[in-house]
């Protein structure tokens, strides 16, 4: 492609965003043939005009202030995280103690415990909490403390107090990122410093990502991807990224095309 004129790229780069859900700055700037440094200050233009959102290596669609809810996301690709949810729930085995972090993809995981299955579930997610209220196999222990509402989680110290109490088994840990310089990571740093707590606690730790997320590091680190696994993937997942995860040990485990 030849050099192209600012607002050109600029437009190219917006399109794309929508289309895919992210940009990756290295490969723009070899499509355009330009240097990084042009594509990074292309982004930063962008996202001073709030057209895009900058995350490390790229960047994601912007939203507004209360655009990134957690009711805004749940009605986001919910194909894509019941095809994650039907991949993670496999892993489940009777009688296991869970702990199910906030987030949307995480909320259809619990959704899709199949009947009849005997857990206790451990949760700081009201709306997982709920989910879970008429399914007669699940005992379901709720985590106290303050509410955040973009993220749908109790955070903060009454809730870390409350998480020391437990052991689990398994924890399928929400993550806002994944990538594998930075692990798993989060938006902000008491979402991180919870994560962080739980995934210490529990014997196991997953996690269930869609593309958009994969590859793509949010500001705080919570674990490395050596503390994960398995990492259960979309089926239609970038394949380069997947290749660079497998190639340090990482197992990874395709859902099924939604």
């Amino acid at each position: 492609m030849t050099e192209l004129l600012l607002h050109e790229r600029q437009n190219i780069i917006r399109k794309r965003l929508a289309d895919e859900g992210r940009v990756i700055a290295a490969d723009l700037a070899q499509e355009f043939r330009i240097s990084e440094d042009t594509i990074r200050r292309d982004l930063r233009e962008m996202a001073a005009a709030g057209l895009c959102k900058r995350v490390y290596g790229g960047a994601l669609p912007a939203t507004d202030d209360g655009g990134n809810t957690l009711l805004k996301r749940l009605s986001d690709k919910p194909e894509r995280k019941d095809a994650l949810a039907k991949a993670t729930v496999a892993l489940f085995k009777p009688e296991m103690t869970l702990f199910i972090d906030a987030g949307t993809t995480n909320l259809a995981i619990a959704q899709a415990i199949p009947a009849g299955l005997p857990l206790t579930v451990i949760t700081n997610a009201p709306t997982i909490a709920a989910s879970l209220m008429d399914h007669a196999a699940v005992d379901v222990v709720v985590i106290g403390g303050k509410l955040d509402r973009q993220s749908g989680a109790v955070l903060g110290a009454k809730a870390i107090q409350d998480a020391g109490s437990f052991r689990p088994d398994l924890c399928v840990l929400g993550s806002c990122g994944l990538d594998i310089d930075n692990g798993v990571t989060a938006s902000f740093f008491e979402e991180a410093e919870f994560k962080r707590f739980i995934a210490l606690q529990s014997r196991q730790v997953i996690a269930a990502v869609t593309n958009e997320k994969l590859g793509m590091p949010t500001p705080f680190s919570v674990i490395p991807l050596a503390k994960v696994g398995p990492v259960i993937i979309e089926h239609d997942a970038d394949a380069d990224i997947v290749n660079t995860i497998a190639a340090i040990g990482v197992e990874l485990i395709r859902a099924p095309a939604a």
